[in-house]
């Protein structure tokens, strides 16, 4: 009878400790699932709508940071306090979405805020070779799918250029050759290659363009340079 009461006694302590074993997984799920609920609340209240862009006054459009870094994400919201002089001008590649200011050199607050006019190389608008740089992790980090035959807009004050993509390389850090002047306009993009490399990149993704077209109130330019949009192509087979 003595051990019959001890394997009853054992076997009630056994099921009672599974109970509050169980009872206390049920209420850590729950209670871990209403705080997340519950968080993700304070947050739709606290967070600015749209949180994932940010409205940039030099480009009259959100920014979107689906691609970028917190970091890179961070540095940009603060360089909009920080840097208040005008673009020089506007950089668009319309099959990656990409659109950003581009200023003049390379700093790193420049850079937070949008590209940079790599100094030495050409000014925008005038022959030679005018080489960009930007962060891979930010603006830059849409260029992984960028292709050949790919369309490059630089939008100035008074004029715009179009470019089209004719090379993308993968370089040294030592290889600045890709900088050197060359005899027709050309436009480089410079950035730190791989673009999801943890730490400093090793490699540089170079993307080479090869200018097609201009419009603008330059009077020396031709009538058949002007920026081939599908307004203009229009307007000329009317004019034929």
């Amino acid at each position: 009878m003595t051990l019959r009461r001890i394997e009853r006694i054992l076997l009630f302590v056994g099921l009672t400790l599974v109970a509050a074993w169980t009872a206390t997984m049920f209420y850590r799920s729950v209670a871990s699932k209403a705080a997340i609920r519950q968080f993700e609340a304070e947050s739709r209240k606290t967070s600015p709508v749209g949180a994932s862009t940010s409205f940039d006054s030099d480009l009259g459009s959100e920014v979107n940071f689906s691609l970028w870094s917190v970091k890179r994400v961070s540095a940009y919201k603060q360089s909009l306090l920080e840097k208040k002089d005008a673009p020089l001008a506007i950089l668009r590649v319309p099959k990656i979405n990409l659109e950003v200011p581009v200023f003049n050199d390379t700093d790193d607050l420049t850079l937070d805020r949008g590209v940079g006019r790599i100094v030495g190389t050409a000014e925008i608008g005038q022959p030679g070779n005018l080489a960009i740089a930007g962060h891979r992790d930010g603006f830059f980090r849409g260029l992984q799918n960028i292709a050949v035959g790919d369309i490059i807009e630089i939008e100035g004050p008074t004029h715009s250029d179009r470019y089209t993509v004719s090379e993308i390389r993968i370089v040294a850090p030592e290889d600045t050759y890709v900088l050197n002047s060359t005899p027709t306009r050309t436009l480089t993009l410079v950035t730190c290659f791989p673009f999801y490399f943890v730490g400093h990149a090793p490699k540089r993704y170079i993307v080479k363009a090869s200018f097609q077209d201009a419009r603008g109130s330059d009077s020396s330019a031709d009538e058949d340079s002007v920026f081939a949009d599908n307004n203009t192509k229009n307007n000329k087979e009317n004019r034929k």
